[in-house]
């Protein structure tokens, strides 16, 4: 009986043995593990790592629908509907010169008299610290708060520039392209900013010489917390028409962001123009009010109501009501 059980013992060990030899041939290798996609925050909300790299991209933009209103908006008709369709990508990452940016945005309008949407390029522009180089809006595009100021004649252009940024203290320089803007196809134009900003209060110096037509502008802007709002006021004067100026010899913008409630805010604003168009004697005012409601995240609405009246054209009213989705 004990040789008996020693042989049948040797025996459902041999065959243990093989059963799993023979299972360990059979198994499958497992798969590489899959690389989700991760939140970087490096840069912000809204930034993710491109997978396999270092570098993180953020989408962003907008859909607005948008109705004016005034005299002869759409001759003949006083009032137009346009939608708008706008998106923006983001690259960043981190060099040993700084952040390395590269940023794409593309604008479309759709509106009833044309067949086809009006694509357009809004901005494309790399940026490496405080070098920018592209095409890109300018710092004569900062306006004021709400809907009334004109403080630009034209402010986006392919451009080089560089920004000193210390904090509360900035200065910077840029060489624009004027194509198609000034006396020749190709010319060239030269800007320079200073900015401080203390507590609630930041001021902006900013400078513009159109070299082709060898005038230039220069623009004031100081932007200060008052009570429950922004109260902001800019001037601008201009030796002769330029291709950052050329409205008026000289002009001056008020207006007051005064937040009603955390959804709620209303920009009554002012501006007056003396010289219009290098005319002397010929002068323009126009005052204005732009309230903005917060519907829910994501989406808010703008009405903005103009008054304009000009020596040497008849006075005018004007605005317009907008919806946008922002993502």
């Amino acid at each position: 009986m004990n040789i008996k059980s020693l042989l049948l013992g040797s025996a459902a060990a041999l065959a243990a043995v093989s059963g799993a030899q023979a299972a360990d041939a059979i198994v499958a290798a497992e798969p590489e593990p899959m690389e989700y996609v991760r939140v970087c925050d490096a840069f912000g909300t809204g930034y993710f790592y491109i997978p396999g790299t270092e570098t993180c991209l953020k989408i962003g933009g907008f859909i607005r629908v948008q109705g004016d209103f005034g005299r002869d908006e759409s001759a003949p008709s006083d009032w137009d509907v346009f939608s708008r369709a706008y998106i923006s990508f983001d690259a960043k990452s981190d060099t040993e010169f700084g952040t390395l940016t590269g940023f794409y945005a593309l604008e479309a309008d759709a509106d009833n008299d044309v067949a086809d949407a009006d694509y357009k390029i809004d901005e494309a522009y790399i940026q490496l610290g405080g070098l920018k180089a592209g095409f890109f809006y300018s710092w004569w595009d900062k306006g004021l708060n709400g809907e009334t100021d004109s403080l630009s004649s034209n402010s986006e252009f392919n451009s080089i520039a560089y920004l000193y940024d210390g904090g509360t203290f900035q200065a910077g320089v840029a060489i624009d392209e004027l194509e198609d803007i000034t006396t020749r196809n190709n010319g060239v134009g030269i800007e320079g900013i200073v900015s401080a900003s203390i507590g609630g209060v930041s001021f902006d110096l900013l400078g513009g010489f159109d070299t082709e037509l060898e005038e230039g502008a220069i623009r004031a802007l100081v932007s200060a917390d008052l009570g429950p709002g922004v109260f902001q006021l800019a001037g601008i004067w201009a030796s002769d028409p330029n291709a950052y100026f050329d409205q008026s010899e000289w002009t001056v913008a008020a207006s007051y962001a005064f937040k009603v409630t955390d959804k709620f805010k209303i920009t009554p604003g002012a501006q007056y123009w003396s010289d219009l168009d290098f005319v002397d004697g010929v002068d323009k005012w126009k005052v204005g009010v732009t309230a903005d409601y917060a519907i829910t995240e994501g989406l808010s609405s703008r009405l903005s109501v103009q008054y304009t009246d000009a020596d040497n054209a008849d006075d005018s009213v004007g605005g317009f009501l907008r919806l946008q989705r922002d993502f």
